[in-house]
């Protein structure tokens, strides 16, 4: 009888907590009274059966925030409070946070360099007007495509520019050259010469983390064919302004690299503000590689991808 009991409360309780039914729904199921689901309830909390613990993230982040810092040797770290591990919901509320962060930091005068991507889309629909005197927005990486596909490039800049009252400063060229003879001859261009100088030189630099996975936003949008493509993703974990490295955080493909349109990862290491905007499962491995390049000094994540970030 007891066990019947057991089973019984087990049952609800799973129903309840884990299928999200409601008890007027159990109670048909099972074909009994709503009274009858409560009470089976209360039988499976008090016989621990069920056992219900609240995580606050807004009271465990500073903590969080401290152990990355610490691990990573970062200047600061904020953490996104993610209702759910969810790749869309994380980059929405990383956007939201780094557009917090960037309204306590951002200054008259300030060249804020800015890459592109879904992230930074997300980013930049959350910023607040904020008028700023003498500032510039540049773009730190090459954003022209011929792919169906949206990088978002444009807008993204389109967007820091209304919000801070200033104007923008385009790289208008595909992100990789077919070959390295062809960069640098419109490298020598004055006025490529003057936005890549002038992006070598914001004090403010924001950009996210790519992956190598096969509906990584660098692919979609056709950049390289298909043998670079598969050497990335066997030598590569992630990108930053599609400059790919591995593990170590160490660039995996010269070649690419050299035929790549853009800020070098090593201006990102002397930044004033070299923020990273990223969370989510897939981008782990590329998270974690890119603070081990040092490539940032802050870190604008969620606490599902902090946690992980803990461990080894």
């Amino acid at each position: 009888m007891l066990n019947d009991k057991n089973k019984a409360a087990i049952n609800a309780a799973k129903l309840y907590y884990q299928s999200g039914y409601s008890q007027h729904d159990i109670a048909k199921r099972l074909g009994i009274s709503r009274p009858s689901v409560s009470r089976l309830l209360q039988y499976a909390k008090d016989n621990g059966f069920v056992r219900i613990e609240i995580f606050d993230p807004i009271e465990d982040q500073s903590h969080l925030a401290q152990k990355i810092t610490a691990k990573y040797h970062l200047k600061d770290v904020r953490i996104a409070n993610t209702p759910i591990n969810d790749e869309q919901e994380i980059k929405k509320y990383i956007g939201k946070t780094g557009a917090l962060y960037l309204e306590d930091i951002v200054q008259d005068g300030d060249i804020i360099g800015v890459g592109w991507g879904t992230t930074l889309h997300s980013l930049c629909h959350a910023l607040t007007p904020h008028p700023l005197r003498g500032a510039q927005i540049v773009q730190l990486e090459g954003g022209t495509t011929l792919s169906i596909g949206e990088n978002y490039a444009n807008e993204i800049l389109e967007q820091f520019a209304k919000n801070y009252e200033t104007i923008a400063q385009y790289l208008p060229l595909p992100v990789l050259f077919d070959s390295k003879e062809v960069k640098d001859m419109v490298y020598k261009d004055r006025h490529i010469k003057r936005v890549l100088e002038l992006g070598r030189n914001a004090n403010i630099s924001l950009f996210s983390v790519g992956t190598v996975r096969d509906n990584a936003l660098f692919f979609r949008l056709g950049y390289v064919d298909m043998r670079e493509k598969e050497f990335l993703k066997n030598h590569a974990v992630g990108d930053i302004c599609s400059r790919f490295f591995d593990k170590c955080g160490k660039i995996s493909s010269e070649e690419l690299n050299n035929r790549t349109v853009g800020i070098d990862l090593d201006c990102l290491c002397h930044k004033e503000y070299s923020i990273l905007l990223s969370g989510g499962d897939a981008k782990i491995d590329s998270i974690r590689a890119a603070l081990t390049g040092r490539y940032a000094n802050v870190l604008i994540t969620d606490q599902f991808t902090a946690v992980k970030l803990l461990k080894e």
